[in-house]
């Protein structure tokens, strides 16, 4: 009874096999192994194969960089894989033996839209075959794009030569055109996973904010710091390399919700032009490694996690390891002394940050504090948001001095208001419009708004608000950095 179920299940195998085979076979169709034979002048079965993986984020500068390797051959042919679905599994190991796949036919190549810029894409080969000559020895390379449902969103290729020496001088020729070459070179980009999606994971483009120092309100000397670490370490990098100092730094912004760490991000992205940034927030933080492994690759560069108290919370609150921290520390301590990078972290909470975070030097050598601001800095809060003349200086002064405790956020959304129970009321915004916003916000009837905004909830006895809910109104959408081409003036 075992030996029979053994043979029928062979026999099963072994028409699966064929039925497969015969599934791929065309007969107006040349088969993908004789054509990658007939380039390489031997029988493609009996070739090495050597392959290498791509980081996700480096997909586009790979496309093009093996589109600039093969033109180099003036006869150069960009072949693709006939079949269905079926196509996206198999690698050029399994087209090319004499088993399993050897009669898949020769297709058309696959390609895929990927951004390169903001606004700007690539139509990029997602799966295809480049047959050329490399420094006169004929090539086959399979190039292929990330797809999360394979199990990994890195794209991938595999190369072929007769002589294995020249598939390894093709694969190092394609890494010496990324170490020279990318797109992502003084971008400001976000990184992200997103199962769902077309591609699964990719770079986001982002407009690299225009927010000067005069939009930034701040007490006395807390910006100051933050530039001249940042920006002012930069600027003498050729000294400090010479001296033998290092260059990497790490800077933490804390304070409560909505009272400008992410726009005080913005500022110094705003006066870093030509430095590559990478944004990491809520789930895209567990790109971290990748993002270290690009700012390291690009510097100099900023790496800006939001929210960092998401994944480095304090151990010894019993919420045991996370993954996530130890990437963070890993980076932190895996950048080279020379490496010209800056992290910068911003929390809510830098009360439950993990201490090996916070306290050791070279990971976090620059904490500041982004406080509430006071009635000089509230009243010049209101007088940038307002529209020119439209307040006098004593209503403003008198607003200010009413809102004590208030954020940025909620002396942008006095003015708002102000102006638009003025268009409600078909009259131009004034003095008695700022008033009564002032007083409707601060009533007790509004105590959900001002809590969501920022406004203090110390007054009544209340907890602080949640995470950064009012940083989230005051700098737009909470998904990822929610960058707008449309400057956000004064969340200082």
């Amino acid at each position: 009874m075992e030996k029979n179920l053994a043979d029928f299940l062979a026999s099963f195998s072994a028409a699966i096999d064929l039925a497969q085979q015969q599934r791929f076979q065309s007969p107006d169709r040349e088969r993908l192994r004789d054509a990658i034979s007939r380039h390489l002048g031997c029988p493609a079965q009996d070739v090495p194969i050597v392959a290498e993986t791509i980081p996700f984020h480096r997909f586009a500068d790979l496309d093009i960089a093996l589109e600039r390797l093969a033109a180099a051959d003036p006869d150069n042919v960009l072949i693709g894989m006939g079949g269905g679905q079926q196509r996206r599994h198999l690698t050029l190991s399994d087209v090319v033996q004499e088993d399993g796949y050897s009669n898949v036919p020769v297709g058309q190549p696959d390609y895929v839209n990927v951004p390169i810029g903001p606004g700007e894409s690539r139509e990029a080969l997602a799966l295809g075959i480049r047959l050329f000559r490399h420094r006169g020895i004929p090539v086959a390379v399979m190039q292929r794009n990330g797809d999360p449902q394979t199990g990994s969103p890195d794209a991938s290729i595999a190369v072929m030569a007769a002589d294995r020496s020249a598939a390894a001088a093709v694969l190092a020729a394609v890494q010496e055109d990324l170490r020279t070459n990318s797109v992502l070179r003084g971008q400001v980009v976000s990184l992200g996973f997103d199962p769902y999606g077309q591609n699964g994971a990719g770079v986001t483009f982002l407009s690299r904010p225009l927010l000067p120092i005069s939009e930034v309100i701040l007490p006395d000397g807390v910006l100051e710091r933050v530039r001249s670490h940042v920006i002012g370490i930069a600027g003498h990098r050729s000294q400090l390399k010479a001296a033998g100092q290092h260059l990497k730094r790490g800077v933490l912004l804390y304070g409560p919700p909505g009272t400008g760490k992410t726009h005080t991000v913005r500022h110094l992205l705003s006066e870093t032009p030509g430095t590559t940034a990478v944004l990491l927030s809520g789930g895209s933080l567990g790109a971290v490694s990748h993002a270290a492994k690009l700012a390291r690759a690009m510097a100099p560069s900023l790496v800006v996690l939001e929210d960092i108290d998401l994944i480095a919370e304090d151990r010894s609150m019993g919420h045991g390891p996370q993954p996530l921290l130890f990437e963070v520390l890993d980076a932190l301590d895996g950048l080279d002394a020379d490496a010209d990078v800056s992290f910068i972290m911003t929390t809510n909470r830098v009360d439950v940050l993990e201490r090996a975070l916070a306290q050791r030097p070279g990971r976090v050598d620059l904490a500041v504090e982004i406080p509430l601001p006071d009635a000089a800095d509230r009243a010049r809060l209101l007088e940038l948001y307002a529209p020119a003349g439209t307040f006098s200086a004593a209503a403003l002064a008198q607003v200010a001095e009413q809102t004590e405790g208030a954020t940025a956020s909620f002396a942008r959304e006095l003015v708002r208001r102000a102006v638009l129970a003025a268009a409600e009321a078909g009259e131009d915004p004034g003095d008695a419009q700022l008033l009564g916003a002032a007083e409707s916000l601060s009533g007790q009837r509004e105590a959900l708004t001002r809590s969501l905004l920022g406004a203090g909830p110390e007054a009544e006895g209340q907890e602080p608000a949640g995470p950064d809910a009012a940083g989230g109104f005051a700098t737009g959408p909470r998904a990822g950095f929610g960058w707008s081409p449309l400057p956000h003036a004064g969340l200082g």
